[in-house]
């Protein structure tokens, strides 16, 4: 049953969907030793919580073309098999990934803060961060006036910073990870940030076909664990990038 939303309600939606993704990115900036200015880092936290309107307007533009050519016949993930959901999924994961990159690129990396390969990993982490709180945000309001109470909201809240919070996390970190390899190889940038998205992409795509699915719950336990030993990657290579530099001639 649908419910009107309260005060109390709004404060727990606000604090469980922002409070996670600010906890990764105090872990990320700790763990960097180039620090960055904190006026960018913010801005950046909040570019990526602003693009994600945009991205749902592109995503229901996509969804409103594949309905009206027959590609599909709903646009529920939910609920859509085979060709379908990978028509939908696809290109929904390839427009956040590109829109947490574009963020990234021009609110940081065009300019002269980025100083350090590094750069590049926590600025794509700080947008998509950013991004996955509002995520967060949206869908805990949406179970809080669904008819959700608090156990509901924080239970929801945890399922996502266990789940979609670090999957935004290790995909646009791929892409950092990709870009900070060429910061003294300009020559081959085009490329590793292509590489990257393609990489992001596909791990969104195969994230959300697991758990949109409605596989069994030993599936989706199975795709956590994937996602973390990613992030365990993610910060094995975090560490590497740290230690890049110019080539000696």
């Amino acid at each position: 049953m649908a419910q009107a939303l309260t005060i109390e309600g709004l404060s727990t939606v606000l604090v469980t969907g922002l409070l996670p993704p600010l906890l990764w990115l105090w872990f990320w900036l700790k763990e960097e030793t180039h620090k960055e200015p904190k006026g960018a880092v913010m801005k950046s936290f909040v570019l990526g919580m602003a693009s994600v309107p945009f991205v749902l307007l592109l995503e229901y533009a996509w969804c409103s073309f594949s309905l009206k050519y027959g590609f599909v016949q709903s646009c529920d993930s939910s609920t859509a098999t085979g060709f379908a959901s990978l028509w939908l999924l696809i290109p929904w994961a390839f427009i956040e990934e590109v829109s947490k990159f574009t963020v990234a690129w021009w609110a940081d990396l065009r300019r002269s803060i980025y100083e350090a390969p590094i750069d590049a990993v926590i600025y794509l982490i700080t947008v998509a961060l950013g991004f996955a709180a509002m995520e967060n945000i949206l869908f805990l309001l949406k179970t809080h006036t669904g008819g959700g109470g608090l156990l509901t909201i924080v239970a929801t809240a945890d399922l996502r910073f266990i789940g979609a919070t670090i999957l935004h996390t290790v995909a646009s970190g791929i892409v950092g990870v990709s870009i900070a390899f060429t910061f003294f190889h300009p020559e081959i940038h085009a490329r590793n940030i292509w590489g990257g998205l393609i990489l992001a992409t596909v791990l969104h795509t195969a994230f959300n076909k697991f758990i949109i699915g409605g596989v069994s719950s030993s599936s989706v336990f199975q795709t956590f664990l994937i996602i973390w030993t990613l992030a365990l990657i993610l910060i094995f290579f975090f560490e590497k990038v740290k230690r890049i530099k110019p080539q000696k001639i």
